[in-house]
């Protein structure tokens, strides 16, 4: 399986962002927070274990797939900041939202991704990113993985 960029207009990603925020926020005003409005136990703005990367968990929820969930990340990178090679243990979509991010998944040539395009990387594939912008790079990263595994593997 090759990995897929696809565009798609960054309006129709804030509109669904937005969408997403004011049920959480809903959700929190009714004190609604039971298993299908689940936020992420990490504060809004996780330390970075990167020099340069940072991540914020937005979301994380069980799915109707036992053993499954759905987890949903913004992951920030300073200009020339990287993320080493790694794996997880499931399905991961990265759209970028600002800037261009390089990702290279072993045993295929490396591809640029820009603001507003999106990339599927396969369970278990091992990729690493780096900003190749000149400025500061974002991505949303969403992941359907098993919930009995680490999130990330540093590979060796």
């Amino acid at each position: 399986m090759h990995p897929t960029t696809l565009p798609i207009s960054r309006n129709r990603i804030i509109a669904i962002i937005a969408t997403a925020a004011a049920g959480f926020s809903l959700a929190a005003a009714t004190g609604n927070t039971g298993p299908a409005h689940a936020l992420a136990a990490a504060p809004p703005r996780a330390p970075a274990v990167l020099p340069g990367v940072t991540r914020a968990d937005l979301l994380r929820d069980d799915l109707n797939i036992p053993g499954r969930e759905i987890i949903q990340t913004r992951v920030d990178f300073a200009p020339g900041a990287s993320a080493p090679r790694h794996s997880h243990p499931g399905e991961e979509t990265a759209y970028v939202l600002t800037g261009a991010l390089e990702y290279r998944l072993d045993g295929r040539p490396p591809v640029t991704v820009r603001a507003g395009e999106a990339l599927f990387i396969p369970a278990g594939a091992v990729h690493a990113a780096r900003n190749v912008g000149e400025g500061s790079a974002s991505e949303l990263a969403t992941y359907v993985v098993d919930k009995s595994r680490p999130l990330i593997t540093l590979a060796e």
